[in-house]
């Protein structure tokens, strides 16, 4: 990473941007190629997919149209994908080597196991904790082979943390789980803290639904910016990486202004006020 953009170090000795694009529901490889575009128009170095996103190959397509053209190479930009559920365990390396493919790259920047669960098996079925453990050791391999320079986990729990970093050779470097104000998930993040694991968050907006919270609208009125604004900054203003979504090139360039102003400590606590613990993507929280 050779951009000037605010990153954090990842205990692999890695750089992570605080600020990457989402690409989740973004399809077709022309809204694709627009997105990513206006992203690194913006100064986006930073981009998250998955496997279960469908999007690794347009991904990947649009990265290698579009570096030369913004006079950028592999090395300025940072690439997240996602193990999805369906490869985990005896699929794993399988899943792995798929989306290196899929998005035509040596290495990946950093690779989750997207969700604690195995695709097909009931919440709560025992066979769960292996299917982790034999997809984490994948990780590690693909890891120590220097095609992912960083490996971590996505919508894990505490006790799901817990046994990994028990049982893990690598730690994970990344949790990446839903995060808002009304979500603020202290004591998962104390753990992440504690453990030297990044913390990050995904729909910081709530899906949408706090740009219109009260709160939220009076502190960005206050503050002369947007409600999405606000949320962002209200995230990397405690050193905790984001990763807003969108298609639209003005939405896109928006939300990169995080780090030409700052929260009130007033307005910090207003808006850490409004957790009360609610979700609004997936609970992972039955997982066995």
């Amino acid at each position: 990473m050779t951009d000037s953009q605010p990153f954090v170090h990842l205990n692999t000795g890695t750089r992570m941007p605080l600020l990457g694009l989402g690409t989740f529901r973004l399809k077709g490889q022309e809204e694709t190629y627009n997105a990513v575009d206006a992203a690194l128009t913006a100064g986006y170095r930073a981009f998250d997919t998955a496997a279960v996103y469908r999007n690794e190959a347009h991904i990947g397509h649009a990265l290698r149209c579009l570096l030369p053209k913004h006079g950028l190479s592999r090395e300025d930009v940072f690439i997240t994908s996602k193990l999805g559920p369906r490869d985990q365990g005896s699929k794993a390396k399988h899943g792995c080597l798929r989306s290196l493919e899929q998005l035509g790259l040596v290495y990946i920047d950093l690779y989750l196991i997207h969700w604690p669960g195995t695709q097909g098996l009931p919440v709560g079925d025992t066979q769960n904790p292996g299917n982790r453990a034999q997809s984490w050791g994948v990780l590690e391999e693909f890891y120590s082979e220097g095609k992912f320079r960083a490996i971590g986990v996505s919508n894990y729990t505490i006790d799901h943390m817990l046994e990994l970093l028990k049982s893990c050779k690598v730690p994970p470097a990344v949790l990446q789980v839903e995060f808002h104000p009304k979500l603020a998930q202290k004591e998962l993040r104390g753990l992440c803290e504690e453990r030297g694991v990044c913390f990050q968050a995904y729909s910081s907006l709530g899906t949408g639904v706090l740009l219109s919270d009260p709160v939220v609208q009076d502190v960005a009125r206050e503050c002369g910016r947007t409600s999405a604004q606000v949320l962002l900054r209200w995230a990397v203003q405690q050193n905790i990486p984001v990763l807003p979504k969108s298609s639209q090139p003005k939405r896109v360039e928006e939300n990169r202004h995080l780090f030409d102003f700052e929260l009130g400590e007033k307005d910090m606590e207003r808006l850490s006020a409004l957790d009360c613990g609610e979700k609004f993507c997936w609970d992972p929280t039955q997982v066995s």
